[in-house]
């Protein structure tokens, strides 16, 4: 006979061993949850909150304009876009390299809204880019059949950049995008622009203030600025002076044989023929048309009429 502890003993081992017999028997696959539900979280690791819709305004964006197509850049002025002239970057701005990688991606990943072999315009507006920028840029649009023709810029560097690599250039004052507005009166032009460069053919070049063009303007190309121009070379293109109505302004070239000149609301066009011999000449209205002198000649008569205004002669140079 087996007595009441012995009993009681038993049944408690029996009871105790019960759970340790189920975690050793055969694991069960849980089944999958329906496709509709919603995910499990991990109290762990909790899901990163989602990203905040990125702003157009700091991405490279193309604008339908009649037969163009004109690609604006986030201005410097833009929320998260570049700092200051010095180059500083502000938190969270994109760089160069994720605005060309996200534009080459939207470029690639939609339906193209424009005809092959369409002309853009890029409004860069005040970025500094430099020529490798600039040819990096023309491969991404060239892969999605467009053409860069044309750099807007408020940015003298850039506007140097883009015309040495052959594209037609517009130089805005600082507070301008695409469109000029007139200036107001007695306001002084922009700096003058220096250029170093041989103007190519097909290049037009725009500017609010003189142009300085170190080399030759070929023909084809077009200079037009709202104060002088001078080619310290041969000048076989189209130049236009004073473009904004001002005849007091001139146009000056070691070799002048354009193929139109424009002097404010004047218009001429260099005589038919070769010329026999080529000396520095200057451009100027006289007497409500354009006259052509001789470098020498024009600064006599310069120098002339300046002393019957009241000037005084001098030694000192």
């Amino acid at each position: 006979m087996v007595s009441d502890d012995s009993a009681s003993l038993a049944v408690t081992d029996v009871v105790a061993a019960a759970p340790s017999a189920e975690l050793n028997g055969p694991s069960v696959a849980l089944p999958d949850p329906p496709s509709d539900a919603p995910p499990l979280l991990d109290p762990a690791n909790p899901a990163p909150p989602p990203a905040p819709p990125v702003d157009p305004r700091t991405q490279l964006r193309l604008r339908s304009e009649g037969d163009r197509l004109v690609l604006l850049m986030p201005s410097l002025s833009s929320p998260r876009a570049e700092g200051g002239a010095d180059g500083a970057v502000e938190a969270g701005a994109l760089s160069w390299g994720e605005l060309l990688q996200q534009f080459k991606h939207r470029l690639t990943s939609g339906e193209p809204f424009w005809q092959p072999n369409t002309v853009v315009h890029l409004a860069a507006r005040d970025r500094l880019l430099d020529a490798r920028q600039l040819q990096a840029l023309e491969d991404v649009l060239t892969t999605a059949q467009l053409i860069l023709k044309r750099v807007v810029t408020s940015r003298r560097q850039t506007a140097m950049a883009a015309v040495a690599a052959g594209y037609s250039v517009d130089q805005l004052e600082a507070e301008d995008t695409l469109v000029q507005s007139p200036p107001p009166p007695g306001q002084p032009l922009a700096e003058p622009l220096y250029l170093q460069t041989t103007v190519r053919s097909g290049t037009e070049i725009r500017h609010p203030g003189t142009i300085v063009v170190l080399g030759d303007a070929n023909p084809g190309s077009s200079l037009v600025a709202e104060g002088d121009i001078l080619v310290w070379g041969r000048l076989r293109g189209m130049a236009h002076a004073g473009s904004r109505g001002d005849r007091r302004r001139y146009i000056m070239a070691l070799q002048m044989h354009p193929t139109q000149i424009r002097l404010a609301d004047l218009v001429a066009r260099a005589p038919d023929g070769p010329t026999s011999q080529y000396l520095p000449e200057v451009a100027y209205v006289g007497d409500n048309v354009i006259r052509i002198a001789q470098a020498q000649d024009f600064a006599r008569q310069h120098f002339k009429a300046t002393l019957e205004q009241g000037a005084q002669p001098t030694d000192a140079f």
